[in-house]
C-alpha cells in the first residue's frame, strides 16, 4: 500500500484569501482523505464497489450538508467551506465526491429549501449523520439534457399520490434510504417528492459494467404504482426551476471537486518527473515535460481563482446559474486535460492502479457529462450572453 504524499499546489498563495475556519475545514478533509480514502480507493475501483465503511467519516468531516443549519444536523458552514470539502474529497476520488454531492446538494438541499418543517426535522439530521443516505431522481432514459420532457408522473388518488415512471444514472440509488424524485402531476407541473425505501413498487436495480466512477454506486429508480403519502410532497417550490436550483448547488460543488482531481494528477506527475531518470537526468529537466507541468499548474491556478470568486458570490447569494455553469464546464474540462497530460508524463506506468491518474481520467469522463453536459453548459453561457436559446 503506497503512502499518500500529496502536496496541494497553491501557486498564487490563494490560502491567504481563506479564513482560518476555511483552512481548518479543508485541512481536516485533506487529512481524512489521506488516512481513510487513499489506502482503499484503488482496490474499491478495481472491484467496482462503493466503500460504505467511509460513510461515517464523510459525515464526521461535514461532507453531508455542510451549509445546512446546525438545528437540522448540518455544520452551518458557508459555501466556500462546502467547495473546499468537495475539492479534497474529489482529490481522493470523483465517485466518493459524487456520493457526498448527491447527499448534500440533491437530497438535503431540496428538503431544506423546498420542504416543510416536518420534513426537515424528519430527514435532515439523519442525512447529515449518514444514518440515512439519499439519491436524486431527475434524469430519465429518454430525457437527460431536456429534463422538462420527463414522463414520470403522479396521479392524485385522494389520500395519496400514485407514482409511475423510471429514472436512470442515479448515484447512490442501490443503497439509498430515500430518493428525492421529480415527477409531473396531472396538470403537467413538475413536483418534488420523497420516496422511501420499502415503499411497495419502488426498486433500485444497480448499473454494472461501468468504466468510470467505479467506486460509486449507480442505479435506476423504478416506480410501479408506488403510493406516496401526501406529506411526502415538497410543498414550497415546484416547476422545473426547483430541480434546477438543486443542480446549481451540485454543479458548484463539482467546480471545486474537479480542481481536486486535477491537483492530484499534477502532483503525481510532478513527483514522478523529478524521480524518473532517462538519458542520465530526471525527466523533469526536459523542456517538453516542463511545458506539460507548467501548463498544468497554470490551469489549476486559473480554476482556483474562478471558484474562489464564485464561492464569494455564492456566499453573497449573487452567483447566477450561468456563472456556475461556466465554472463547472471550465474546471472539469481543465481537469480532464490535465489527467491526460499527466498520464503521458508517467508513460506506461500511468495506466496502472499504482498511480491515481488513470482512475481520475476515467472518472472525469463521467463528471464532464453529468449535472449538465460539456456542450449544454457552453450553450447556457451562449444563451446568457446573447439572450437567444440555442437548445430549443
Amino acid at each position: 500500500m503506497s503512502q499518500d504524499l500529496f502536496q496541494a499546489p497553491d501557486y498564487y498563495n490563494l490560502d491567504d484569501l481563506l479564513t482560518e475556519e476555511h483552512l481548518l475545514v479543508r485541512d481536516a478533509a485533506r487529512e481524512w482523505v489521506k488516512r481513510e480514502v487513499s489506502p482503499i480507493i484503488e482496490n474499491a475501483a478495481q472491484k467496482a464497489e462503493f466503500p460504505k465503511q467511509i460513510i461515517n467519516g464523510l459525515a464526521e468531516i461535514g461532507a453531508f450538508g455542510p451549509y445546512i443549519p446546525e438545528q437540522y444536523g448540518g455544520a452551518g458552514l458557508d459555501q466556500m467551506s462546502y467547495g473546499l470539502i468537495m475539492q479534497e474529497i474529489e482529490r481522493g476520488d470523483s465517485g466518493v465526491r459524487s456520493t457526498a454531492s448527491v447527499q448534500s446538494s440533491l437530497v438535503m438541499y431540496p428538503i431544506y429549501k423546498y420542504g416543510s418543517e416536518e420534513q426537515r426535522k424528519k430527514y435532515l439530521p439523519k442525512l447529515a449523520s449518514g444514518e440515512f443516505m439519499g439519491c436524486f431522481g431527475l434524469t430519465e432514459p429518454d430525457y437527460g439534457s431536456n429534463p422538462g420532457g420527463m414522463v414520470t408522473n403522479i396521479k392524485d388518488k385522494g389520500d395519496y399520490f400514485l407514482l409511475n415512471g423510471a429514472k436512470m444514472w442515479i448515484s447512490n440509488a442501490p443503497f439509498a434510504d430515500i430518493a428525492v424524485v421529480w415527477a409531473k402531476n396531472e396538470e403537467g407541473r413538475i413536483k418534488g417528492l420523497i420516496v422511501e425505501r420499502g415503499m411497495e413498487g419502488f426498486t433500485t436495480p444497480e448499473t454494472h459494467n461501468k468504466w468510470s466512477l467505479r467506486a460509486s454506486a449507480t442505479g435506476e429508480l423504478i416506480f410501479d404504482n408506488v403510493k406516496i403519502p401526501k406529506e411526502n410532497i415538497l410543498p414550497n417550490k415546484d416547476g422545473l426551476g426547483a430541480p434546477l436550483g438543486c443542480l446549481d448547488s451540485a454543479r458548484y460543488g463539482i467546480a471545486w471537486g474537479a480542481i481536486g482531481a486535477a491537483m492530484d494528477c499534477y502532483d503525481t506527475a510532478l513527483r514522478y518527473a523529478k524521480e524518473r531518470v532517462q538519458f542520465d537526468k530526471p525527466i523533469a529537466g526536459y523542456q517538453l515535460q516542463q511545458k506539460k507541468l507548467a501548463e498544468m499548474v497554470t490551469e489549476i491556478t486559473k480554476a482556483q481563482l474562478l471558484t474562489w470568486r464564485l464561492g464569494a458570490l455564492r456566499n453573497e447569494e449573487k452567483a447566477t446559474s450561468a456563472q456556475i455553469s461556466m465554472a463547472k464546464r471550465n474546471n472539469v474540462d481543465m481537469a480532464l486535460k490535465i489527467a491526460r497530460e499527466a498520464r503521458q508524463v508517467l508513460g506506461a506506468m500511468g495506466i496502472t492502479g499504482e498511480y491515481s491518474i488513470m482512475r481520475h481520467m476515467m472518472n472525469l469522463e463521467s463528471v464532464i457529462t453529468y449535472e449538465g453536459t460539456h456542450d449544454i453548459h457552453l450553450l447556457i453561457t451562449g444563451f446568457d450572453i446573447t439572450g437567444i436559446p440555442a437548445f430549443k
